[in-house]
């Protein structure tokens, strides 16, 4: 069920009533009545993601099972070494399951290439479940929490299963942790208006970056895509430009239809984006996009593996040789680097372009890291703080903080090129096309129609998140009269409307097929 869908804006608000003022009341006197609330969040999130097809109910349920029993196995597990084995495999089985579906076949094709030899027979040709990256790495993390002594195991399967299968982030995330999502669901909910007032703002934001934007971006990058070879330079950096804003439109406003949807059930999901393309540098925007993953890995993988600071072995310590110690932590934060961001890429789906782009950002991540200037932007470009810690915006930035941020927005348009391409012939095709003569050229453009109202839809995206870029959400409005807010909510809503209606084919969110 897409969030755009007309099902989906038929199964909301039935759901909200149900879950507020019919079951919720009913259930008041009841002495389990958090049980019961949570059994109603299984049954819809169920009914929700087997929309799409009722056999991925299966693998949810095995995940659910099997991490629901490692954290129990885990608790009463009499050694150290019992509790770290049912945690291993457990990773080992759900990274299995993920490994099958999304990857089996990538892998016995790549054999076949390199040995020249036919496995046409051995290939599964699996569906690749919705949303199964998203879920495996939250069960994944409820374990190694577990074991980490970081949160307590749960006995309730009820609530697990509610905190596992909330379809608000369930296909698409963000991916949350146990250690903030699954306590809302040991305690009960209360309605509260202003949440869910906000909430239908943040929704109503989502759903315009992503029917206005986004899916208006689409048409004209799927065209050009779609045909390489005749189109021009500038044509092609154009397309890589509107990709740039059609997956952040996309994927940022599946994060704020979800974090609202959440608002409405008293649930508060973690931000995923926060303005990435006001970065100053390649390592701010990751900071800021897609946050719920970037952490999953700092947190699961690079500080495992030591980080940037890890222990210095006993063998070099001995020498006492500090210039030597340094280099050597230096050499092990550039490879966790580029550990994690190989397996960022590689987590979006079986192609080496995906890899190639996790390589590329590694690449322009590492020179920040070497001079230690990787964490010099911890706050919001054109703000300034003030001595009672009130954080005040300027309407503009320097000349310098602007240099920077579209010195990093074209960079990453590079890596979107890189993260779009179909394969690696057709990257190099791409890029061969744009360093041509025809660069100079003025690019192919639809008719003023189509052109026109996708410009004004993407400056007013910026706009809105320019202004409230302190905040959490582009409609968050700090406007008195209530009656100019009630005006921008109504022009965003026709614009939404009237694109729903032009546009008859649903368009699905691009982190679906991850």
């Amino acid at each position: 069920m897409l969030f755009n869908s007309f099902e989906f804006a038929i199964f909301l608000p039935i759901v909200f009533l149900l879950y507020w003022f019919v079951f919720d009341y009913a259930m008041r006197k009841c002495k389990r009545q958090l049980l019961w609330q949570n059994l109603f969040v299984v049954v819809a999130s169920y009914i929700f993601y087997g929309w799409w097809d009722w056999r991925f109910l299966i693998l949810i349920a095995i995940t659910t099972l099997l991490s629901f029993l490692s954290g129990i196995g885990i608790e009463y597990a009499p050694t150290q070494r019992g509790k770290k084995a049912v945690m291993i495999a457990n990773i080992i089985v759900n990274l299995g399951i993920l490994g099958v579906y999304k990857y089996y076949d990538f892998f016995a094709t790549q054999f076949a290439r390199l040995f020249g030899i036919e496995l046409d027979f051995l290939l599964l040709h699996l569906i690749l479940p919705v949303g199964i990256s998203f879920y495996t790495f939250q069960a994944l993390s409820y374990s190694i929490d577990v074991y980490r002594k970081q949160i307590q195991p749960t006995h309730d399967i009820v609530t697990f299963t509610a905190f596992l299968s909330f379809f608000p982030q369930l296909v698409a995330g963000p991916i949350e942790r146990a250690t903030n999502l699954l306590p809302q669901f040991q305690k009960k909910r209360s309605f509260d208006y202003a949440t869910a007032v906000d909430g239908m703002r943040q929704i109503l934001w989502g759903l315009f970056k992503k029917i206005v934007v986004a899916d208006n971006c689409a048409t004209y990058v799927d065209t050009v895509f779609a045909d390489i070879s005749n189109q021009s330079g500038s044509t092609l950096v154009l397309a890589a430009i509107l990709f740039t804003f059609q997956i952040y439109g996309d994927f940022s406003g599946y994060s704020d239809i979800a974090i609202g949807t959440a608002k409405l059930f008293g649930i508060k999901l973690m931000r995923n984006f926060n303005v990435p393309y006001f970065s100053r540098d390649i390592a701010e925007f990751w900071r800021r996009w897609h946050i719920s993953l970037t952490t999953w890995f700092r947190d699961y993988v690079y500080i495992p593996l030591g980080g940037s600071r890890p222990n210095i072995p006993e063998a070099i310590r001995q020498k006492g040789d500090k210039a030597l110690e340094a280099r050597y932590t230096k050499w092990i934060a550039v490879r966790n680097t580029f550990v994690i961001f190989l397996l960022s890429g590689f987590w979006h789906g079986a192609n080496w372009t995906f890899v190639l782009w996790g390589a590329y950002h590694a690449l322009l991540f590492v020179p920040l890291l070497l001079l230690n200037k990787n964490r010099r932007y911890r706050d919001t470009v054109a703000t300034i703080t003030l001595p009672d810690g009130t954080i005040k915006t300027k309407w503009l930035p320097s000349l310098k903080e602007a240099g920077q941020m579209l010195l990093t927005f074209a960079l990453a348009v590079f890596g979107w090129i890189i993260f779009r391409a179909t394969g690696l012939k057709t990257l190099s095709a791409y890029i061969a096309g744009i360093f041509d003569s025809s660069l100079f050229s003025i690019p192919w453009l639809m008719n003023r129609q189509y052109y026109i109202p996708l410009v004004i839809s993407i400056l007013v995206m910026l706009l809105g998140e320019w202004i409230n870029r302190t905040k959490e959400h582009g409609l968050s409005l700090n406007i008195d009269r209530k009656y100019c807010r009630w005006i921008i909510y109504l022009v965003i809503g026709i614009f939404i409307l009237f694109y729903i209606c032009c546009n008859t084919a649903q368009q699905e969110f691009i982190y679906f097929q991850f």
